[in-house]
């Protein structure tokens, strides 16, 4: 049996096939450690039959985002220790003088240099002695690091040097010792606690495979830019202890008492093995958001939608993300609590504004939301145990959310508890729902900002798409947002509660390779290019990593396909544009110049930067349930009526139960549409039909 499951800071998300349907199921997760929502859920969905479970986890983003990773040592050539910290000296926020850059992930005590030389063309002009490499394994020990990155200069171009330091420090004169175990709780945590489904023997094996923890640019990076390079491999060691023990403990645990396996939502869009999410963490930090996206744009495409606007809504954040007729876009240049990590992204766009954000007055009296969550612990005050009003407790006191009606089948909101608050903490407003809605105001504001930047700001315009809303607060605020940035209709999926948990499980397995190749065309080669002796040399890079994605697969059992582009620039130019690779490749490099800055010079050099590689081994085909348009009448649907506030004023509205809506039917605004994994609210002049897949398209 095939589970995937989403790990969000407020529910873990559980999505399966059984009995020829896709079932969902919600636990409430366990922030202190994860992997007991995800064992639980395994256990009510699968009982006694073996399973491949595929996850998606926020351990690495929430690591980076707390900045509470490993202690880390970062080895690079002599002389250029300091640059992890100098980096590009650009200001994120040229205009802010209190701005302050968050310290940098490896403290000044931490940087080694090694006496060893590369050429950009890769020739060795100087390599480590055994001296030094033996001085600097005893001075990695000393210092305490709990993990260590290799980033050498120009270790793209020739991996000799790199892979000598790599050696000693795995193999060499300090052995297996060379670093301390880390303390890690959750390694540590009592054996007969709640986490005794680890062995002494599976935990002493984590703290090992831990304390090797080496991460080395070119088996992770190898491409060029020094300092962002140096910045991703930084992140991977950064990550590794945490969320790479936490992955081994999880496999082994499934393995063990399943006889299942483990895969790892990638944050690129595609599935790996859990052993190797364990070694690359770095890979998974948008894990759960790149989840969102495939399951978005499946269902949206399979409805018949191509251009659409992701909007994903849980407790503690909100993702965003644009589609177009080309599919998810990928990114090489994301920024993860200000740090650059290069590996391949799903271009998604993050605010702290979740149905958990708490609101909160500043000196000046100014309301704000976020960035803060109550998180699944202890949760907003409706839930029984927050004392911090919060997003949805704001829906709850508009009546947006029903206190009759339980949230994924299992927590009875609590209005009067939730009021009684409310009221203390309110401030200078007149009462409980005006300070509701001026939560929902603040919040909804910065999504729309969110919004904003992946479309208008980049030169789409909104009218031309349609709103795919999903998480467990999406559909609360979808309407209201398409509205604001005149985004023409808003699609609600099936289970939208749980879309990123279906677009894991409906991921292929994918791996990404690249090598960095600078091979120079002038504009009278681009028609020859093919025949060239260039063309040839390129070549040679695309079958060495045909060859190593190959290899990998096999070992996996996968059979995969491999698909060639290239990252093109103009001679001169900072930055690159990927295109596929073929004949039309140039052709399409001056076409994508074109529409992203205006203009193309067709006359022009072009360098062809990097090579890369995506190898797919596709997965099962998830089948959606599908029926025939029916009866327009939704009546039967309607559960009760009740008072609702919209836009300051009360009006009667129709609280619908999902589940009883068929394919066909048809009602306006105002109705609150309550479900399993979700509710959607529907403002007055809203038209709504239920399409053959049971999604609802709400023409705003």
């Amino acid at each position: 049996m095939q589970i995937a499951i989403d790990t969000g800071g407020t529910f873990t998300d559980c999505v399966y096939a059984k009995e020829g349907a896709v079932k969902v199921l919600k636990v409430l997760s366990t922030p202190d450690d994860p992997s007991r929502s995800v064992l639980e859920a395994i256990r009510q969905i699968a009982q006694s039959e073996p399973v491949e479970v595929r996850h998606g986890t926020t351990i690495g983003t929430n690591a980076l985002l707390e900045r509470n990773g490993a202690r880390v040592a970062f080895v690079t050539t002599a002389g250029f220790e300091d640059t992890i910290s100098i980096g590009r000296q650009a200001r994120q926020h040229l205009y802010d003088w209190l701005a302050t850059p968050k310290p940098c992930l490896v403290p000044a005590e931490l940087r080694f240099g090694v006496s060893e030389r590369v050429s950009a063309e890769g020739e060795i002009l100087l390599s480590p002695s055994d001296n030094e490499l033996e001085a600097l394994c005893r001075a990695i020990r000393a210092s305490g690091a709990e993990s260590v990155a290799v980033s050498l200069l120009f270790s793209f171009a020739n991996s000799q040097n790199e892979k000598l330091v790599a050696d000693a420090l795995r193999d060499g004169p300090c052995g297996s010792d060379t670093l301390v175990r880390p303390q890690d709780p959750d390694v540590l945590r009592d054996r007969g606690s709640r986490d005794s489904y680890r062995s002494d023997k599976s935990v002493q094996a984590t703290q090992t495979q831990m304390s090797a923890s080496i991460s080395v640019s070119h088996e992770i990076l190898p491409e060029f830019r020094e300092y962002e390079r140096a910045a991703t491999v930084v992140v991977n060691a950064y990550l590794a202890p945490k969320a790479g023990g936490y992955l081994h403990r999880l496999e082994s645990a499934i393995r063990d008492e399943r006889g299942g396996a483990l895969y790892v939502m990638q944050s690129s869009g595609g599935i790996i093995s859990g052993r190797l999410a364990a070694s690359e963490p770095v890979r998974t930090v948008l894990s759960g958001p790149a989840g969102g996206v495939i399951g978005a744009y499946r269902v949206a495409k399979l409805a018949g939608f191509e251009k659409i606007i992701g909007f994903d809504m849980g407790g503690t954040s909100t993702d965003v993300s644009l589609i177009d007729s080309a599919g998810p876009r990928t990114t090489n240049e994301a920024r993860i609590s200000d740090i650059p990590i290069s590996v391949p992204m799903l271009d998604i766009h993050t605010v702290g504004a979740g149905g958990g954000s708490l609101a909160w007055f500043d000196r000046g009296g100014i309301l704000h939301v976020g960035p803060q969550s109550a998180g699944a612990d202890p949760g907003p005050i409706c839930y029984g145990r927050g004392e911090v009003p919060t997003v949805t407790d704001a829906n709850l006191l508009l009546g947006r959310l029903d206190a009759e009606l339980s949230l994924a089948g299992t927590i009875q909101l609590d209005d009067k508890r939730t009021r009684n608050i409310a009221d203390e903490k309110r401030g200078a407003l007149s009462s409980a729902e005006e300070f509701a809605a001026g939560i929902i105001r603040v919040a909804e504001a910065e999504m729309e900002k969110a919004i904003r930047l992946i479309s208008v700001e980049r030169g789409h315009d909104p009218r031309e798409f349609t709103l795919v809303c999903f998480g467990g607060a999406g559909p609360l605020h979808a309407c209201s947002l398409a509205r604001a940035l005149g985004i023409p209709r808003v699609f609600v999926p099936a289970m939208p509660g749980a879309l990123s948990a279906l677009g894991i499980l409906m991921s292929d397995v994918v791996r990404d390779y690249s090598r960095t190749v600078m091979i120079p065309v002038a504009a009278e080669q681009v028609k020859t290019f093919l025949t060239d002796a260039a063309c040839a040399r390129l070549e040679s890079h695309f079958s060495d990593l045909e060859s190593k994605a190959g290899s990998e697969f096999q070992q996996e059992k996968l059979n995969g396909v491999a698909s060639r582009s290239v990252d093109l620039r103009y001679a001169g130019q900072g930055y690159e544009i990927n295109v596929p690779f073929g004949p039309n490749m140039f052709h399409d490099f001056h076409a994508a110049h074109r529409r992203r800055y205006g203009h193309a010079d067709e006359g022009r050099r072009i360098e062809i930067v990097n090579a890369r590689v995506r190898m797919v081994a596709g997965s099962e085909e998830i089948s959606m349930p599908k029926a025939e348009l029916g009866d327009s009448r939704s009546d039967r649907a309607i559960i009760k009526q009740k008072s609702v506030i919209f836009d300051g004023k009360r009006l009667e509205t129709k609280i619908l139960q999902r589940d009883l809506l068929s394919p066909g039917n048809r009602f306006e605004g105002p109705a609150i549409v309550h479900e399993y994994s979700a509710t959607a609210v529907v403002p007055p002049g809203c038209k709504v039909e239920v399409d053959e897949y049971s999604n609802l398209i709400i023409e705003v």
